[in-house]
């Protein structure tokens, strides 16, 4: 840690009570891909155990607003605290350590490898990850499927086997792009019995997804983007009263 992120660190631990009850804090955040201008001031938080959507139009930023986070950006500014950490001038590879685990829209699966093997890529970076049994349990079909490459898996086990890869590794935290897009019925409704599973667990998670129907029974805040920049917070309880003009905003 540089003498940057120690200070930071210092200055948040200065609030113990902010600090236990914030998983994530993104500030004034600004990306960049090259001369594009991507994020735009984005501002939110996220509290431990919660269940947080980033709802909006394709484009509007919210798979670029994860990938930020991760710093998987090619330039980025403001503010990132995870965990009590300042992450922005922090190495990618680092950042998980931190116990965030991150899904990205398009799997990462490694398809030379079985469904076990790819389980066992991913390195440990906290001691209480979920055992393979628990996570044989949590996705029976990844058990059924554990000797398949992952060239023969359907894309709902891709998902399933790209959320449980992150799972093993301990991560408290989990940032997960558009998990449900192109699958069957069932396979989201199983993926929405995960989700509420982890939440009991006491996991937090930042989900970004266009399939509203599946996210609202889920989450505890909505964030709407427009634009690289959050204009709308909208509560679990308020959400039914709120439903016709979130539908609008998001063209639903």
């Amino acid at each position: 840690m540089n003498t940057a992120e120690a200070q930071a660190t210092h200055s948040h631990l200065g609030a113990p009570e902010a600090q236990s009850l914030e998983m994530l804090r993104v500030q004034d955040l600004h990306a960049f891909y090259g001369e594009s201008h991507i994020l735009h001031g984005v501002n939110f938080d996220v509290k431990r155990g919660e269940l947080v959507t980033l709802l909006g139009r394709n484009g509007a930023g919210r798979s670029t607003t994860l990938k930020s986070i991760m710093n998987m950006v090619g330039r980025r500014s403001g503010s990132i605290v995870i965990n009590g950490n300042e992450t922005l001038r922090m190495k990618p590879h680092h950042i998980p350590r931190l116990g965030i685990g991150y899904c990205p829209e398009e799997r990462g699966i490694f398809a030379s490898l079985d469904v076990h093997e790819n389980l066992l890529l991913p390195p440990t970076v906290r001691s209480d990850g979920m055992s393979l049994d628990e996570i044989y349990a949590m996705f029976p079909n990844l058990y059924e499927r554990r000797k398949s490459p992952g060239t023969r898996l359907s894309g709902g086990e891709q998902q399933m086997l790209a959320m449980a890869r992150i799972l093993r590794t301990g991560a408290r935290l989990l940032l997960l792009d558009e998990i449900t897009e192109g699958l069957a019925p069932v396979i989201v409704q199983k993926l929405g019995e995960v989700l509420e599973q982890l939440k009991a667990r006491g996991m937090t998670i930042v989900l970004v997804e266009q399939n509203f129907r599946f996210a609202a029974p889920l989450a505890d805040r909505h964030f709407v983007m427009e634009h690289g920049q959050i204009v709308e917070e909208i509560s679990a309880a308020e959400l039914p009263s709120r439903r016709e003009h979130l539908n609008s905003m998001l063209g639903v």
